[in-house]
């Protein structure tokens, strides 16, 4: 942060930081969704193609379709879910791996991205904020703290950081999480049913994918069936990890996602402002998760 303060004048500045958060609420929520995935020793990587699709989901039916804006995000959301409790039944009843499930499902939901918006964008032509109703575009709306304007995005994003961590830390359910990632076979002989467990984990992880698809059609006032295919499943997994989050599952916080996101978002924002360009900006963020995997691996090593 220092260095990026020395560099640009701007980066400290008000409008600059609400900028930051913005782009981090939604990378923010959707590693909520993943923290739940690796707490339970698994790996999400269709987080960005199913949250393109609830875009798409959500901007046709409002638009194409004559759908309430209401009918048209509950629509979305269900999508979203879906795809989460697919993943959890192929992960628990098939008992395949996650990464394999979820690659597959990204895939599954790239296609139906842009076979259901013939690749366009929604409204297709046309400026989002004149042709979207309102309500898809709400999280976008901002109020003013001091001289700085925040997002209600921003604001729900810390409201679903708040109510994951309450989860995990206050409910049998988050100690079944805990557990189950740690050593699934020992939570099954102390009777948790492991496959309740992790079918909800992989249900609520879509749930967070889907309310992400909304703060970013509220943000960029577009269903774009490009959305999700760049940064956001590396983004998602790099927070997850910079915050401490292990890969092998059963140890880690939602705070420090929070906290891992917002250091992505600040490094990518700061390379931004110095003038780096983009695909310079994935070959850093890519070398900062195999630091952070490899941090991770060697301390798992050390509490064998």
């Amino acid at each position: 942060m220092a260095f990026f303060t020395l560099k640009s004048d701007r980066f400290l500045q008000g409008p600059n930081l609400s900028l930051v958060l913005q782009q981090v609420m939604v990378v923010g929520v959707l590693a909520i969704g993943q923290t739940l995935v690796i707490l339970t020793a698994g790996i999400d990587l269709s987080v960005g193609t199913v949250m393109a699709f609830w875009q798409i989901v959500m901007t046709k039916f409002a638009i194409d379709q004559g759908f309430s804006p209401l009918t048209a995000i509950a629509l979305g959301i269900l999508a979203c879910v879906a795809f989460g409790v697919l993943n959890g039944a192929l992960v628990t009843g098939v008992r395949l791996p996650a990464f394999i499930v979820t690659l597959g499902t990204l895939n599954i939901a790239f296609a139906l991205t842009h076979i259901v918006s013939k690749d366009l964008t929604y409204p297709p032509g046309k400026s989002g904020a004149a042709s979207l109703p309102s309500e898809l575009l709400f999280f976008g709306r901002t109020f003013t703290v001091g001289h700085t304007e925040i997002t209600y995005g921003v604001v729900l994003m810390f409201v679903l950081f708040g109510l994951a961590w309450f989860a995990l830390t206050q409910t049998a359910w988050g100690r079944h999480v805990y557990a189950t990632g740690d050593n699934a076979e020992a939570a099954r002989l102390t009777g948790i049913k492991t496959w309740r467990v992790l079918l909800s984990v992989y249900t609520v992880a879509g749930l967070m994918y889907g309310i992400a698809a909304w703060l970013l059609v509220s943000r960029t006032e577009l269903g774009d069936p490009n959305a999700g295919q760049t940064t956001e499943n590396l983004d998602s997994i790099t927070a997850v990890v910079l915050g401490g989050t292990s890969l092998f599952g059963g140890r880690g916080t939602v705070i420090g996602t929070l906290i891992g996101a917002v250091i992505v978002g600040i490094f990518r924002n700061g390379l931004t402002l110095i003038g780096v360009e983009v695909i310079y900006q994935y070959l850093v963020t890519g070398i900062l998760v195999i630091l952070a995997v490899a941090v991770d691996q060697l301390t798992h090593r050390r509490r064998l």
